[in-house]
């Protein structure tokens, strides 16, 4: 059985807040500290939500990056210095990947990004705890602690995680970033986490905006929300099912 590691941990928050208090920084002028504040350190992270995504595959055209710009542009990946990095070393959060039936002859393009597993098997490997799954199902890394072993990139399933080779100096405040440490969607949690003002992921708000809507975010334990309503009336799937990671990311039309 799969232990889930956050569950003896339940003031992981306090923790990241408390080491960015002590001064600890990821670059100049980059600490924690920004991330912490997203929720109030008294406000703990309840399992009552598991956050995540339905992507509707049918509506997602191929060619289309507007996803994959918008978590750049909110996160503040790939500016400044990564320019000059090689492209196999280049951080990517969220990525297209254009799927062909070789029987069939059919074609689908969809965004790949972190799965926010239920079992994650990147939480599983890591020899520190850097890697951890929030009550709410967000899977993130403590910057802190991790070590660059890279344990999870090789566990992950979907190659959602990237590994920052490069002295980072351009970031944005609320997703401080470091050199040797490992990264991967965060489904925008200084958004999620935002008192009064949540909004949807970088993604989705983008895909949307392109009036697309093939991506839909919420509170699968809502059966109100409009993501279990969409799910409840039609079909979806999780990639790699064999693997019972019971992800919190569904696609339909795969």
């Amino acid at each position: 059985m799969i232990e889930d590691k956050n569950k003896h941990d339940p003031n992981r928050r306090k923790f990241i807040g408390a080491s960015a208090v002590a001064g600890l920084t990821l670059a100049p002028g980059v600490s924690l500290l920004s991330i912490a504040k997203a929720k109030p350190l008294d406000e703990a992270v309840t399992s009552e939500k598991r956050w995540g995504l339905l992507i509707d595959t049918n509506k997602c055209a191929s060619g289309c990056t507007a996803c994959v710009d918008a978590c750049n542009q909110e996160n503040g990946l790939n500016r400044g210095d990564e320019k000059e990095a090689r492209p196999e070393q280049k951080a990517q959060w969220i990525r297209k990947v254009d799927l062909r039936n070789k029987e069939t002859g059919h074609e689908v393009s969809l965004p790949l990004m972190c799965q926010h597993c239920e079992h994650p098997p990147c939480v599983d490997v890591c020899p520190t705890g850097a890697s951890f799954k929030r009550a709410d199902g967000i899977v993130l890394v403590d910057k802190h602690i991790c070590i660059g072993c890279r344990y999870c990139m090789m566990a992950c399933p979907y190659k959602a995680r990237s590994f920052i080779h490069e002295e980072l100096l351009h970031q944005v405040e609320y997703a401080p970033r470091g050199k040797g440490t490992v990264e991967s969607c965060t489904m925008c949690v200084q958004r999620v986490d935002a008192k009064g003002q949540a909004r949807d992921p970088a993604c989705v708000e983008a895909c949307n905006q392109e009036g697309h809507k093939a991506m839909f975010f919420g509170d699968l334990k809502d059966q109100d929300s409009e993501i279990s309503i969409q799910l409840k009336n039609f079909s979806s799937s999780a990639i790699r099912e064999d693997l019972q990671l019971n992800p919190g990311v569904r696609y339909r039309g795969i």
